[in-house]
């Protein structure tokens, strides 16, 4: 199984960026988006950013990513 998770671009220094999930960053090859820019949110498949999506959108998927997270944690 595959799990997407959006990431915010912090640096970019050509093909290679740099992305942020909650203080944690990776490198990130930009080669398959013609316009990504810093603070850009991007989805990250296999090392690729491989689509852009917007921040609003972004955001939700991470807070409802943690509240599944927080609810899961809970289990016996």
């Amino acid at each position: 199984m595959c799990l997407a998770v959006p990431s915010k671009i912090v640096e970019i220094n050509d093909t290679v960026a740099t992305v942020d999930v909650d203080g944690v960053t990776r490198e990130t090859s930009i080669l398959l988006l013609e316009d990504a820019k810093i603070g850009d949110y991007v989805i990250v498949h296999a090392g690729f950013a491989i689509n852009k999506l917007d921040e609003e959108s972004a955001l939700q998927t991470l807070e409802d990513m943690r509240n599944i997270l927080a609810a899961d944690s809970g289990r016996a």
